[in-house]
């Protein structure tokens, strides 16, 4: 009798192989049993999913208290199953799972192309998600991609068609699945890009929605409407492969003929809300709750200056603006003529050479080093280390006051101040007063040759206007929950002593003379106004800071490629828009006078108004319109003009009076009055042939990179 053959050894070791993987397939199978079980256990009810929507709502409110805007994520109207289209069903389980009515949760055939394409290829380049399992990482996970969210999101998914039917999973997704532009939801993406609900959704409409879920912000019909259409005629080729629709009604729709609804115009104070809202990340720890966020914007103050911005910003240019309160608090803010066409920020982002607004400083370091408003300076020609600045005019005036000086904005004597300081001095002036970018210190940046940001600019005139203390910009009065819960609420800091009140009295001097007398003459309003203007080289910038009543003002024009406008200077344009802006936005504060009156120097008074109002102004008070503009009962007041009536070629500048609060300042601070220099008449250089015309207080700015 034959004996059966005894297992050979390799024999043997495949079948102890094929033991231990039944073994370990069934003690897996068990642990995902389990596992599962446990996801089903912890699910919450289908009524419940339908009531919580993701993502944090934030409704912004003005100073007033009325609401700028509500972001966070958009939910439409909730549609049942039975109330969505079927051509919407149809689109999305085409492109993104066909085999859905099939599968258990998780598509085996879709995971193992996912991987054959990764082999292949060396990267995740196909999708093998469900929509079960796009259903649970929206709802339940988060987006990163590793092993172990992908398990939990396997084992989700089979737990959700577990507890709930294929229409409810469906019913879950359409309602809850991410469209772009904030949209969730088909009956949000249907308003937002069709401006109609979704229960009347054609095939067209229903291919591009379908289309968004794989890339909603490549395919956003609001970002790329060709691309969004190219999608949606691929969704429609696959409606027609798995037999959704016919050829006929894949050839009668057509994408491209789909009208999209009008973006609704933003409000320029998405400017202000795209600034302040980030800083919330320093103030709260709140991301999931509601929020209710005060600001410090005042609407009417920000209708004003979008009308003053976009009635006086020449075209093809830009223009921004931003007011700043005595506290610090943003009252207004406009970063560029449009929001929808331009979402970049001018007056916090942009870096410009500010011109000759950046004399601020070098005027601050001088007053601080001893010089008063009265000292007289003589403006001469000069050279410092092989750079010779000269004046608009191309003439020089020998001795004149540093108010004259000032309100003139003569090249030559800020060349010499700041030689006299020294550069880096000012430099550190600059960066006291707030200003954070990059300051040379070469000689030719007392004429402002280093970029500055607008916002950074007023923050320093707004430190003048408060005496020498520095002030902070804030946009956040404070914050609550959507119950009324205080999360946060603003606290004005201790205050910072920048320079001493007499240095920033007399710069108010200066300044007030600038507005008065000088090349800021447009931005008087019929109040006390001190201010600066700036102009760079061939008209690329123009600037006007200044402020009054409490309410410090910065204003900017010019193009984003930094090109020459012809006729944009500091002293027209930025100061019309100032003075348009300021009006309105000071009808209802009180007057307030400066610590410093400056008196009308001889050169300038010549027995009318002109100095203030321009030609043809009437006799007593003036009225102003909702644009700033003077108004008499015989009809508007002609412009004031912008330009700078300076002495004659060869003729001498008679200096201006004595400062009444001169004398005052040297007692209180017991100090000896500087020596006045006196210089010989004959000594005088005659004046050169005059230059070519040039922009008003234009500086020799160094070349700026394009």
């Amino acid at each position: 009798m034959l004996q059966a053959a005894s297992p050979t050894p390799k024999r043997r070791t495949l079948v102890r192989l094929a033991k231990a993987g039944l073994y370990l397939f069934l003690v897996g199978l068990v642990a995902l049993g389990v596992a599962v079980g446990v996801a089903i256990a912890s699910l919450p009810s289908f009524t419940e999913l339908r009531a919580s929507p993701n993502g944090q709502m934030i409704r912004v409110r003005a100073a007033d208290g009325t609401v700028l805007v509500s972001l966070g994520p958009s939910f439409g109207k909730w549609l049942p199953y039975r109330d969505i289209p079927p051509v919407m069903v149809d689109a999305m389980l085409a492109v993104e799972d066909r085999r859905y009515r099939s599968h258990p949760g998780i598509d085996p055939i879709g995971t193992a192309r996912a991987v054959k394409v990764r082999v292949e290829r060396g990267a995740w380049a196909q999708g093998g998600s469900t929509i079960t399992q796009q259903l649970a990482r929206n709802i339940f996970l988060s987006n990163t991609r590793t092993f172990g969210r992908k398990l939990r999101e396997g084992i989700l998914a089979l737990a959700l068609e577990r507890k709930f039917t294929k229409n409810q999973i469906l019913e879950l997704y359409l309602n809850r699945v991410y469209f772009g532009g904030g949209a969730y939801g088909i009956d949000a993406a249907s308003r937002r890009f069709f401006g109609h609900p979704a229960d009347d959704l054609e095939l067209s409409e229903a291919a591009i929605i379908a289309g968004l879920v794989k890339a909603p912000s490549n395919y956003s019909p609001t970002a790329d409407t060709e691309a969004a259409r190219d999608r949606a005629e691929v969704v429609i080729r696959l409606m027609v492969e798995n037999g959704d629709i016919s050829a006929a009604q894949a050839a009668a729709a057509d994408p491209a003929e789909v009208r999209l609804a009008a973006m609704p115009r933003q409000n320029s104070a998405r400017y202000f809300t795209d600034w302040a809202l980030p800083q919330l990340e320093t103030l709260i720890d709140e991301t999931v709750e509601p929020l209710e966020v005060w600001t410090t914007l005042d609407a009417s103050m920000q209708r004003a200056a979008d009308a003053a911005v976009n009635r006086h910003t020449p075209p093809q240019t830009q223009g921004a603006l931003v007011s700043i309160d005595s506290d610090g608090a943003v009252r207004a803010m406009v970063g560029g003529k449009d929001y929808v066409s331009s979402l970049y920020n001018r007056a916090t982002q942009a870096q410009r050479q500010p011109g000759s607004a950046f004399k601020l400083f070098v005027y601050l370091a001088a007053l601080e080093s001893g010089y008063k408003p009265t000292d007289t300076v003589v403006d001469k020609p000069v050279t410092i280390d092989g750079w010779s600045p000269r004046n608009s005019s191309g003439g020089y005036s020998g001795p004149v006051s540093l108010r004259e000086a000032f309100a003139r904005s003569l090249n030559t004597v800020a060349a010499q101040l700041g030689d006299e300081v020294g550069y880096q001095t000012v430099a550190d002036m600059a960066q006291r007063f707030g200003v954070t970018t990059p300051i040379s210190t070469r000689p030719s940046m007392v004429l402002g040759t280093s970029d500055a940001r607008l916002i950074d600019m007023t923050r320093a005139f707004a430190s003048v206007a408060s005496g020498g203390t520095a002030v902070v910009p804030y946009g956040i009065r404070k914050v609550t929950t959507a119950e009324g819960e205080l999360l946060y609420e603003h606290e004005r800091a201790e205050p910072r002593v920048l320079v001493a009140p007499w240095v920033a009295a007399g710069m108010t001097d200066l300044l007030q003379s600038a507005v008065m007398t000088g090349t800021g003459r447009a931005a008087n309003f019929g109040r006390p106004v001190a201010g600066k203007t700036g102009t760079t080289s061939s008209n690329k910038d123009g600037w006007f800071l200044g402020f009054s009543s409490g309410l410090t003002t910065g204003v900017w024009m010019g193009r984003d490629n930094a090109r020459p406008v012809p006729g944009l200077q500091g002293g027209h344009a930025p100061a019309l828009a100032f003075r348009s802006f300021m009006a309105p936005a000071t009808a209802k504060r009180p007057v307030k006078p400066f610590t410093t009156e400056v008196p009308l120097p001889d050169w300038q008074v010549e027995g009318d108004e002109d100095a203030f109002l321009g030609e043809g102004a009437a006799e007593g008070p003036v009225a102003y319109d909702e644009f700033g503009n003077p108004v008499t009962p015989e009809g508007p007041v002609g412009e004031p003009d912008p330009r700078f009536d300076a002495p004659a070629a060869g003729e001498p500048a008679e200096p201006g009076q004595a400062d009444p609060t001169g004398d005052w300042l040297d007692e209180v601070l017991g100090r000896a009055r500087r020596p006045q220099p006196q210089p010989e008449p004959a000594a005088r250089p005659p004046p050169p042939p005059p230059p070519p015309p040039r922009a008003e207080e234009e500086v020799e700015a160094e070349p700026v990179e394009i």
